[in-house]
């Protein structure tokens, strides 16, 4: 099995004064690839060190139980035991330390198995599996507007627009047993897949996505473009993305 081709970005953003999202990426010998993408909440101290736990701790943890042979099924199994240790380690580490006590982070994390990716995540950071064909969103928002779409109160570009959109129903830190959702994701070579936090969602559209990654100049310059795309909304949030390409 072939590594993935990786691309990262985080930034600040145009609002902020500081950055509580927090990436992490690991290339095994087997060719696994892992990834994961956490954006923090509960202050700028508490943020950054729930988001930094949390994607240090899941690769950590799943490194410790990968197999070659695993499958699909029993990846997604090990990937929820890996962000359950993520979200111990988290609640730990908020209990000894009052500043952080109300700290927590969301988690979208993908690892990479012969035909694909298996993807887990808690919160409203995403991934989407991007082809010559189109753009789709893997995952689901553990959001109240998320909630509010799936009810029919509100459409989904409502949603992006709605003043309470970044409130989340779902997180690591705050939940005593934070439950993620798992999805395997086929994947043909050339394929890519995207895991980004909010501030990327809610500043660039699926279709720029979708238009940067395949039609852009050049992959490699792909999240740089993105970024700008955000910079010039305002990009009020912290930005980061992990871009994964099947070789």
């Amino acid at each position: 099995m072939n590594p993935m081709k990786l691309w990262t970005m985080t930034d600040v953003g145009l609002v902020r004064k500081d950055n509580q999202d927090a990436f992490a990426t690991r290339q095994l010998e087997s060719g696994c690839t892992i990834c994961v993408v956490c954006d923090g909440m509960g202050g700028a101290a508490g943020g950054q060190l729930a988001s930094h736990i949390a994607s240090e701790t899941f690769i950590s943890e799943l490194e410790k139980v990968l197999k070659p042979e695993m499958t699909p099924e029993q990846l997604r199994e090990a990937s929820s035991y890996a962000v359950a240790l993520a979200n111990r380690a988290v609640r730990e580490a908020a209990s000894t330390n009052l500043e952080c006590r109300n700290m927590g982070t969301t988690l979208v994390a993908a690892v990479s198995y012969e035909g694909g990716t298996v993807i887990s995540n808690v919160g409203d950071s995403r991934a989407y599996h991007i082809t010559e064909g189109g753009i789709v969103r893997v995952t689901k928002d553990h959001s109240l507007v998320e909630s509010m779409v799936d009810r029919g109160d509100i459409t989904a570009e409502e949603a992006r627009r709605h003043p309470n959109r970044n409130l989340i129903t779902r997180a690591l830190g705050p939940d005593i047993s934070a439950v993620c959702d798992g999805y395997i994701c086929p994947m043909a070579a050339g394929d890519f897949l995207l895991l980004c936090t909010d501030g990327l969602v809610d500043t660039v559209t699926d279709q720029e996505m979708l238009f940067e990654v395949i039609h852009g100049s050049d992959p490699d310059t792909c999240l740089g473009r993105l970024l700008e795309i955000s910079k010039s909304r305002g990009a009020a949030d912290n930005v980061t993305a992990v871009l994964m390409q099947k070789q």
